[in-house]
């Protein structure tokens, strides 16, 4: 029996590894997200490496700047809506407050501006109207964070809590980015 024992000391239990081994994945994540966010101003101002002319050719790729006739107008342009994009949806997946929904009608709008600074040359006018391309997307989101808040304040009618007691209940606890993926879609 001593053996049995010493051999369940000495190995470590699997909900042991498995914490370890989820503690890492999410130390490499934070890791990359750190570096990324850090490096912000450098991503944003990758648009002077490009160059000046209409056409700009390189390893990955070739590039004709048809609207802006200058690439590197082009890539200023969607670096200027990429960056701040990027920075909403990290916002959006480690948010932990209850109104963090509220945050997709500006990742939305991102979105649909990137997709028409890219295809300006043949959708001209869709920047015009998008309003109208974003009323559905809140039609969903903000009815949504109503009820949400009117449900804070029910209970807050109903107990004695104070609103942070209330905020913290309604928190989303991290479970991993794949976790919250599949919460959202």
């Amino acid at each position: 029996m001593d053996k049995q024992k010493q051999k369940l000391i000495n190995e470590p239990s699997e909900s042991l590894l498995e914490d370890k081994i989820i503690a890492k994945k999410q130390f490499l994540l934070g890791s990359i997200l750190a570096t990324l966010i850090a490096s912000s101003p450098f991503l944003f101002y990758l648009y002077n490496y490009v160059p000046t002319t209409p056409d700009w050719e390189n390893f990955l790729f070739n590039y004709h700047s048809g609207f802006y006739e200058n690439a590197q107008t082009a890539m200023w342009m969607l670096t200027g809506k990429i960056i701040p994009l990027f920075f909403l949806i990290i916002w959006f997946f480690t948010c932990r407050h209850w109104w963090y929904h509220a945050l997709i009608v500006p990742i939305a709008m991102y979105v649909y501006q990137i997709v028409v600074a890219i295809y300006q040359d043949t959708a001209t006018g869709l920047d015009e109207l998008e309003l109208f391309y974003m009323v559905p997307i809140m039609a969903v989101v903000i009815p949504s964070i109503y009820l949400i808040r009117a449900k804070v304040f029910n209970k807050i009618n109903d107990a004695n809590k104070t609103m942070q007691e209330l905020e913290e209940e309604f928190k989303i606890k991290p479970k991993g980015l794949f976790n919250n993926l599949k919460e959202y879609f």
